[in-house]
């Protein structure tokens, strides 16, 4: 069953966000992942709980593919990349 990695980011340096880009791409490929939304335009309808910003899926194959490249070590030096120039929540879903 496929699994969703869903990340919101409110990017604070956009020139150092695109450096993470470059790499997070191509680990998260070796993992099986498919970029199926990477910031486009989005029609938000509700925002009781929560109001997006800037929206990136990636398809897995399955969970633990998913979680597999978050837990991974070439993945590790990469993240700061992210964590240190936007604000973000990071999720994984299950697909049915």
């Amino acid at each position: 069953m496929s699994a969703f990695l869903i990340v919101d980011t409110k990017i604070k340096d956009h020139t150092a966000y695109e450096e993470y880009k470059t790499l997070a791409k191509p680990i998260a490929e070796k993992f099986g992942g498919v970029y199926r939304a990477r910031g486009g335009v989005m029609d938000v309808r509700e925002t009781e709980l929560w109001s997006p910003s800037r929206i990136v899926i990636i398809e897995f194959p399955d969970m633990k593919s998913a979680q597999a490249f978050v837990d991974s070590e070439e993945y590790a030096p990469v993240k700061p990349k992210r964590t240190d120039n936007a604000e973000c929540t990071l999720f994984i879903v299950e697909g049915s």
